[in-house]
């Protein structure tokens, strides 16, 4: 929860190319004090069953900016082992890349005001994403 001196960060992962939230994806939280402060790890957490991550910690006192990172390799990789498992395609081929993921990593960087509350859902498929600022 935010107060009038500190801002406060919620996210969720939408992966579109099932239309259902992404479980087990791990976030990091990052924040820093100005345009050339250096970046201060909070912590982070893992989106649960509703893609949400609501353990992300508090962030300090004068944050002016938020380092939000999305490790969704590991998640499509685990994704396709049950989908070969399964012996089900529900995509096309791997044709560009040859990996099972063309972004292993998201970084989402954002401006905050203190009093606010920023909530930054991630919409996800294996060779895009899409983020924008929610309620």
């Amino acid at each position: 929860m935010s107060t009038d001196t500190t801002a406060s960060v919620s996210t969720h992962i939408l992966d579109t190319s099932v239309g259902r939230p992404a479980q087990g994806v791990a976030v990091h939280l990052s924040a820093r004090t100005g345009r050339r402060s250096d970046w201060r790890p909070l912590g982070g957490g893992t989106t649960d069953a509703d893609g949400r991550c609501t353990d992300l910690p508090a962030l300090p006192e004068g944050t002016t900016h938020v380092r939000l990172d999305f490790a969704v390799e590991p998640y499509f990789e685990e994704k396709d082992a049950k989908k070969r498992a399964d012996a089900q395609q529900d995509a096309p081929a791997n044709r560009d890349s040859g990996a099972a993921v063309f972004f292993p990593e998201v970084a989402i960087t954002f401006a905050v005001v203190a009093g606010e509350h920023y909530h930054v859902p991630l919409l996800l498929n294996p060779f895009g994403y899409s983020v924008y600022r929610g309620s």
